[in-house]
């Protein structure tokens, strides 16, 4: 006998589907970029691809009404979500996959694609406050 809150999201397959659902959505659902070209400023709007992110996705969940918070099936709460961790993963793959592509590309700004991907170049520098100057006769520091 199952105990507790059943699932919204009913099986690993289910959940696929849905992500399925949400890149079709992306595709079909360009974003619309407002601008003006010509020497008259003539209005246009360009469409431009919309990236595939976690936040889309949980936001197209809930504006579909299956679910407002997809955080406990990608943590596995409780190891009740165990079922659900290839997906999740493969999910959170595929999302990383279309933005480093899209960077890549050129379709996406690659500066935020690298720091939402964690890509960026981290340098360390210290200082520990202390400054040496050191003087040679006969010379003139500015």
């Amino acid at each position: 006998m199952k105990r507790g809150v059943p699932k919204k999201i009913e099986s690993p397959e289910i959940m696929g589907e849905h992500f399925d659902k949400y890149c079709e959505w992306v595709k079909s659902n360009p974003i619309k970029v407002h601008d003006f070209v010509g020497k008259d400023g003539t209005e246009v709007y360009r469409e431009r691809e919309r990236p595939l992110t976690m936040e889309g996705f949980e936001c197209w969940l809930y504006d579909q009404g299956i679910i407002s918070d997809l955080s406990h099936y990608f943590s596995n709460k409780d190891n009740r979500y165990s079922d659900f961790v290839a997906i999740c993963r493969v999910i959170r793959q595929k999302i990383r996959n279309h933005q480093i592509d899209g960077g890549m590309a050129g379709i996406f700004n690659p500066s935020i694609t690298q720091r939402l991907n964690g890509l960026t170049e981290k340098q360390e520098v210290k200082h520990d406050g202390t400054v040496e100057i050191v003087m040679t006769k006969g010379k003139t520091l500015l």
